[in-house]
C-alpha cells in the first residue's frame, strides 16, 4: 500500500480540484497520440488520426481525453486503495482492450507536461513529486492484470 503525507493529499486534490477537464484532457491524450505515434493503434475506430493535424482536430479523441481524466477522479477519491479502485479498468484494458500497459505510462508523462504548461510557476517541484508519484500508482494499478 503506498503512504501518503497530508500535504501530497492536499497537492492531489488540489490539482483535481481546480482543472479544466475540458482543456487539460483533450491537450494531454492528443499529446501522446502525436508524440507516442505507436499508442494511436488503439484509436482506428476514431476517424482520422493520421497526421498531427488530424488528431488535434479529431472531436473523438478530445472527448476521450475528457473522459480518461474524469477516470482519475476514482483514484483521488479512492487514494488509500487505489489498485482496487481500478481493477474493472484494468481487466478492460488488458483482456479486451489489449493496450500496452506502456501506454499509460506515456499518458501519464503528457499529462504532467500539459498540466505543467497550463500551472507555470505555481507547478512547484513538490507539487511535481507528489502528482508523478500518484499517476506512478495509477499507472501501476491499471497494469496490474498484465502481471
Amino acid at each position: 500500500m503506498v503512504e501518503w503525507t497530508d500535504q501530497e493529499r492536499k497537492i492531489i486534490t488540489s490539482i483535481f480540484a481546480n482543472l479544466d477537464y475540458n482543456d487539460i484532457g483533450p491537450k494531454a491524450l492528443r499529446r501522446c497520440l502525436i508524440v507516442y505515434p505507436w499508442t494511436q493503434r488503439h484509436f482506428s475506430s476514431y476517424g482520422s488520426i493520421s497526421t498531427p493535424e488530424a488528431i488535434q482536430s479529431n472531436q473523438k479523441i478530445g472527448e476521450h481525453g475528457i473522459k480518461v481524466l474524469h477516470g482519475l477522479d476514482r483514484a483521488v477519491k479512492n487514494m488509500d486503495n487505489i489498485k482496487a479502485a481500478y481493477t474493472e479498468l484494468s481487466i478492460l484494458h488488458s483482456e479486451r482492450l489489449h493496450v500496452d500497459p506502456d501506454n499509460f505510462k506515456c499518458l501519464s508523462d503528457c499529462l504532467t507536461i500539459v498540466i505543467s504548461a497550463k500551472l507555470r510557476d505555481a507547478f512547484t517541484a513538490e507539487m511535481q513529486a507528489a502528482f508523478q508519484k500518484f499517476l506512478a500508482v495509477v499507472v501501476s494499478a491499471l497494469g496490474r492484470q498484465y502481471h
